[in-house]
């Protein structure tokens, strides 16, 4: 199955059912004839920017974000303020350490930006690397990053 295909079921599944963990997707998706895997929906969520909601019953639940069209910089402005633990800058490099779990969600918004600056991203459970394109602009970008920060 397409990726898109398999992403327009996601949607589906998430809007009908209370789907509060990956494994229960995953669940789910198999119930459908869809062999998946853990590591694939978890892409899937990161690429359709699923969010958790509240639920009916005080827990939370997988859900598309209300708009898509955010101003990617102010998540990101958001996003630094409430989980930037500390920046280190080397060369062409910048190290974002976050709070665990925030990694993937800030590597995601760096991508979002666009910025010429930025060759790449790569994120994990409380860490980014900026590859950026030359070490003035890695200076540049960590002092705007410390300065959204705030």
């Amino acid at each position: 199955m397409r990726k898109a295909d398999r992403q327009r079921k996601i949607h589906e599944i998430i809007t009908t059912y209370s789907i509060d963990r990956q494994e229960d997707l995953v669940a789910k998706l198999n119930e459908a004839g869809l062999a998946v895997t853990q590591a694939t929906i978890s892409r899937d969520i990161n690429d359709m920017q699923l969010i958790k909601v509240p639920d009916d019953e005080g827990g939370y639940r997988y859900a598309m974000p209300a708009s898509r069209e955010k101003n990617q910089a102010e998540e990101l402005a958001k996003a630094l303020h409430h989980c930037l633990l500390e920046l280190k800058l080397s060369d062409r490099f910048i190290a974002i350490d976050v709070r665990p779990g925030n990694g993937p969600v800030v590597a995601n918004l760096l991508r979002q930006l666009e910025d010429e600056r930025i060759f790449t991203t790569i994120g994990d459970d409380s860490n980014v690397l900026v590859v950026c394109d030359s070490a003035k602009s890695a200076k540049e970008l960590e002092q705007y990053f410390s300065e959204i920060a705030e």
